[in-house]
């Protein structure tokens, strides 16, 4: 042990950090991607994230139901309301259906038909377990990721 020498034991330690960090951070991709790559990333990760609220409406016929192609919930259940429009303002409920976590094709059956070449809005509510629904008293389901309100629009054709 004659020849140890402080510095030699501390330059072996860094080389062999150096080393280890090489190895280590080879296997770890994300760290030496573009920028487009993590572009892409970015976007198939937000696809695969499922929002705390969310409804699909297509535009459809007019008439006496609408058609809800799906409706994603963190809640137990909650209600679509079918609502016209008054401008950029929502009007009148004209339909409610109470649903529950993931459901696809809600047929929600309206109190006034709906007419033809107009703009409506289907927009979620908390349920309070009362019937029947109650636009002043129920509140408004609001996305726990974005603050907002869960409404999205569709056009009836004839």
């Amino acid at each position: 042990m004659k020849n140890f020498s402080m510095s030699s034991f501390v330059a072996g330690v860094m080389f062999g950090a150096l080393l280890a960090g090489a190895w280590f951070f080879s296997d770890n991709s994300t760290l030496f991607l573009s920028s487009e790559s993590l572009s892409r990333l970015a976007t198939s990760t937000e696809s695969m994230v499922q929002k705390s609220g969310m409804i699909s409406v297509a535009d459809q016929p007019f008439g006496d139901t609408v058609v809800v192609e799906s409706v994603i919930v963190s809640l137990p259940s909650v209600w679509i309301a079918v609502r016209e429009m008054n401008g950029t303002n929502l009007g009148n409920v004209l339909g409610a259906a109470r649903v529950g976590d993931l459901r696809t094709r809600v047929v929600i059956p309206l109190l006034r038909a709906t007419e033809p070449d107009r703009t409506y809005a289907v927009q979620l509510y908390r349920d309070d377990a009362s019937e029947p629904f109650d636009p002043a008293i129920f509140s408004v389901y609001v996305d726990f990721d974005t603050g907002a309100r869960v409404v999205t629009y569709f056009t009836t054709t004839e």
